[in-house]
């Protein structure tokens, strides 16, 4: 149990350093206000998630949230730092509570950037509201801006997982013995 303690870790360590670097130094474009579109910046975290399950999954989700947040770091209400940070990334785990198949990989990941979609929309309606335009509902608009950048992320995502998934097959992770 320690081998595979240790080699989850090992795991985590390299998928999040990964993510940091598709998600911080090959964006596609980037939003004025926080958000982008990379070259695969959530993958490592979804193969994490597929191989280790959802609930470490989560774990390495929120914790390449932080890392993101001390390095793009904006001013910001606390609770927004919040959602919009830990628990937004967090949503990538849930990909671990599906099946391995092709349409579990492909609902995991729909589902998980659906619920970090969920997360910045409530946090753009709960503390940007003032960035709307004029006549436009807070909620319209923080579903137009984070839309902007998450659908591109999600084809992308959906895109390079399965090539990925189809030429390297996750081994179960490793049991001690």
């Amino acid at each position: 149990m320690k081998k595979q303690n240790t080699w989850m870790l090992v795991e985590a360590g390299m998928m999040i350093a990964l993510a940091v670097i598709l998600g911080e130094f090959v964006k596609i474009f980037e939003m004025p206000m926080g958000g982008s579109v990379t070259l695969g910046g959530m993958v490592p975290l979804f193969l994490f998630a597929f191989r280790w399950g959802g609930k470490q999954g989560m774990i390495a989700g929120a914790v390449y949230g932080l890392l993101d947040l001390v390095i793009g770091y904006y001013s910001m209400h606390p609770v927004a730092l919040i959602l919009d940070y830990p628990l937004a990334f967090a949503m990538i785990g849930l990909a671990g509570f599906f099946r391995r198949t092709t349409t579990g990989y492909i609902g995991g990941i729909i589902t998980s950037v659906f619920a970090r979609f969920l997360c910045h929309v409530v946090s753009g309606v709960i503390f940007y509201a003032s960035y709307a335009p004029e006549g436009q509902a807070p909620l319209v608009y923080s579903i137009l801006y984070n839309g902007t950048f998450l659908g591109p992320e999600l084809v992308i995502t959906v895109v390079l997982s399965l090539v990925i998934l189809k030429f390297a097959r996750l081994p179960e992770p490793k049991v001690a013995g």
